[in-house]
């Protein structure tokens, strides 16, 4: 195998190209560049370029431009027929709801707590959740969190630039409360006209929800064009049950 160079950046160094990430045959494929800070300006030019911060406590801030892209169309989301009834029950339940932004260090900090198969402790590590948690007050990271009676019982975080959507990790304390959460943020999305959300890693679980690999390419110019696109109102509305319930096109009949 022919020797691969990593770039080491410094708070001063631009992030190189991610065309530039080591490519299939390398010992990690994806990997773009190590070093440098979480910064908010840093994080910015990241995800507006595709790329993403990922590593273990320990290692240095490791950057990645995952090849091909895991991304999961808004028209494609799978809505099984399962999902479909506990999202028709959960939207008519007294106590159930959808809020957005109101409780993001608790969902952070929950998912940094998911212990995931083939992972050794998390990669949400404090220096990450202490970034994201500065990201989203600076109005570029968000949460969408499913509720019952008061209880925080799951959700999601997400990066967004404009109209480009990064999802970055969800939770579950209830059976299907993070598919709950993840289908309001497509509802959103669909109401709002975005047609993508970045899923970074290949899974089966996202695979079964109708995201797939695309590549990198396409996903780059989707990328620079959203991001400079205005931004949703990061708020929900029961309309956007309405948005994504009334369209039965990927509704499948597998629980």
């Amino acid at each position: 195998m022919k020797p691969v160079s990593l770039p080491w950046i410094t708070e001063d160094t631009p992030l190189p190209h991610p065309s530039l990430a080591w490519g299939p045959g390398t010992p990690a494929p994806g990997l773009l560049a190590a070093g440098a800070d979480l910064t908010i300006p840093r994080l910015r030019e990241a995800y507006g370029q595709g790329t993403f911060p990922w590593y273990s406590e320990g290692q240095p801030v490791l950057w990645w431009c995952t090849q091909p892209r895991m991304v999961l169309s808004t028209q494609g989301f799978r809505l099984h027929r399962s999902l479909r009834k506990t999202l028709q029950r959960f939207r008519m339940t007294p106590g159930c709801e959808i809020r957005i932004d109101s409780a993001f260090e608790r969902v952070i900090a929950r998912c940094s707590g998911v212990e995931r198969p083939g992972q050794n402790g998390s990669w949400i590590v404090p220096d990450m959740v202490d970034a994201y948690v500065a990201l989203h007050r600076a109005g570029d990271a968000h949460s969408v969190e499913t509720w019952i009676d008061g209880e925080l019982v799951g959700g999601l975080y997400l990066v967004a630039l404009g109209q480009a959507i990064f999802g970055e990790s969800m939770f579950s304390h209830r059976t299907d409360a993070s598919k709950i959460a993840l289908a309001a943020l497509v509802g959103l999305a669909r109401h709002h006209g975005i047609d993508r959300i970045d899923c970074q890693q290949q899974t089966e679980h996202l695979a079964s929800l109708g995201a797939k690999p695309i590549p990198v390419n396409e996903f780059l110019a989707g990328v620079a064009v959203a991001r400079e696109l205005p931004s949703p109102r990061w708020e929900f509305s029961p309309v956007y049950w309405d948005t994504l319930l009334s369209c039965t096109a990927h509704s499948t009949s597998a629980a």
